[in-house]
């Protein structure tokens, strides 16, 4: 079987990633391709070091987030995976090996521990892409987090053309001091979480499946309800089971920073 992780690192430094490759190298060894600047000299002597690919794309490190989709497509062209794990890289790390769990949908997503509307960035996301009609219909839905998304290749291409057309029809809309000008509105930085959203909770690709965040493979801290590790430091999920991925690990630094740093260090990287 051949499978495929693929991140996007744009603008970042080695440093910032070397947690998330070292951590997905103790437990797996298939291809793994990260988007890098071609000005990106240091990170792509970190990658290559790992024995992973990059691939150069052309795009500011402010607009990667968005445009990630449509470079992922590019890459996948004439490439043939049987799955394909997406994901964020800075605030990732690995407990095993993504591939090794039996999911159950062709395209699998991970929920996060709250509803939409009781958090303000992910409101706002839907809000001022899709309006309000919109996001009063997905309002009571958990939020879906568009940084881990595994499944087949077919459907992983499937969601990354939706992606790109939702992106390019419903553009961020900004505030009116950004609007008359060409700053950024950093506020729409993360909005692919609303396209995301969007197609999960809509049911745009067949055999979608959810999984919860407190007893499934994933672990997206920020609303996660229950920081528990077991003796070994894994993070554990309501079933006493060691989570495959864990994610936003930053966003409860005081809760993980003792284990990550004895982590690191068990992986050499203090």
């Amino acid at each position: 079987m051949k499978n495929l992780v693929m991140s996007a690192a744009v603008g970042l430094n080695s440093e910032a990633i070397e947690f998330f490759i070292k951590s997905l190298r103790k437990f797996y060894f298939g291809d793994v391709c990260i988007l890098v600047d071609s000005k990106d000299i240091f990170l792509k002597e970190k990658i290559k070091s790992y024995n992973c690919k990059f691939y150069e794309v052309d795009v500011n490190k402010n607009d990667i987030q968005l445009k990630r989709y449509e470079f992922y497509l590019k890459f996948l062209n004439n490439k043939k995976y049987d799955y394909i794990f997406m994901c964020d890289c800075r605030d990732i790390y690995f407990q095993s090996n993504p591939f090794n769990y039996k999911y159950k949908g062709s395209i699998n997503f991970f929920l996060e521990d709250t509803p939409i509307n009781q958090c303000k960035v992910n409101s706002k996301w839907i809000y001022k892409t899709f309006g309000k009609k919109v996001f009063d219909e997905m309002r009571n839905n958990i939020i879906c987090c568009s940084g881990t998304v595994l499944g087949t290749q077919s459907s992983i291409t499937q969601y990354l053309i939706l992606m790109n057309k939702r992106i390019k029809k419903f553009p961020f809309k900004k505030r009116i001091k950004y609007f008359l000008t060409f700053r950024r509105d950093k506020e729409g930085r993360g909005c692919d979480q609303g396209y995301c959203n969007y197609i999960v909770h809509k049911k745009l690709i067949k055999d979608i499946h959810l999984y919860f965040n407190h007893n499934g493979p994933v672990a997206t801290v920020l609303y996660l309800k229950e920081i528990k590790f077991n003796k070994n430091l894994y993070l554990t999920n309501s079933a006493g089971e060691n989570y495959l991925i864990v994610h936003q690990y930053d966003k409860r630094w005081n809760e993980f920073s003792r284990n990550i740093n004895l982590i690191k260090k068990k992986l050499g990287l203090n």
